[in-house]
């Protein structure tokens, strides 16, 4: 590992500390000086705390030589974790199959002799596709709003509503990793309220931007499907 990119060596203690027999997750805090503050640990059930702790105080002496008061180590249970890759393949495709709107499909073009671009989005629910194509100017936020928008306006078809906007889109960066952030608002007879929804860049911000609309909706979408 870098160490620039682990300057206290964080990373490399969680590591040693989940290669320890029955230790499912280790997590560092350290102050800004490097100093380890607490340890927490989650382990399975039927390890004795005191003995979890021990053997984190003798891994972490070992082998990076960093000896830390058994006092700031703290170990939690669980009695029943499994990996991902041993859950039920069946539920996972239930799970799956309780989506309301899916995904379909997203093309970016740019408007000829025009610093412009449109966003067409494909959306489908319950048996019916909806696409819609929006304009918008061609800067890096704007193509993300633009494919967010379009997607905001294909949910409001699939389920005739009118009370759905576009509050606004941006790229964020979180956990080393970069994110779509959208807020969708929904109005009501009253109020209105403000939706947000998240998700990974993956394979571009603009289909991050859809996946983060679809993510805010989601719950509004479960709760507007047809009966």
């Amino acid at each position: 590992m870098d160490p620039a990119a682990d300057p206290w060596g964080v990373r490399r203690a969680e590591n040693l500390l989940t290669s320890l027999e029955g230790i499912l997750s280790a997590r560092v805090v350290t102050t800004p000086l490097g100093e380890v503050s607490e340890i927490h640990i989650l382990a399975n059930a039927g390890q004795h705390a005191k003995q979890v702790v021990r053997n984190v105080e003798s891994a972490l002496l070992a082998h990076l030589g960093l000896k830390v008061d058994h006092r700031k180590i703290s170990v939690a249970a669980t009695a029943d974790v499994k990996p991902l890759q041993a859950l039920d393949l069946g539920a996972v495709r239930a799970r799956a199959g309780q989506r309301v709107v899916l995904f379909e499909e997203l093309a970016m073009a740019t408007v000829p002799h025009a610093r412009r671009l449109t966003a067409t989005v494909t959306l489908a629910a319950e048996g019916r596709t909806e696409t819609v194509t929006e304009e918008g100017p061609d800067t890096q936020r704007n193509r993300m709003e633009t494919a967010a928008r379009a997607a905001v306006v294909a949910l409001g078809r699939l389920f005739d509503a009118q009370s759905l906007a576009l509050e606004g889109a941006q790229a964020i960066e979180l956990f080393d990793r970069s994110l779509a952030l959208v807020g969708v608002l929904v109005s009501g007879t009253r109020d209105s309220r403000l939706l947000v929804g998240t998700a990974e860049v993956r394979e571009s911000m603009e289909h991050a931007a859809v996946y983060a609309v679809l993510d805010a909706t989601n719950r509004w979408s479960v709760a507007h499907r047809p009966r």
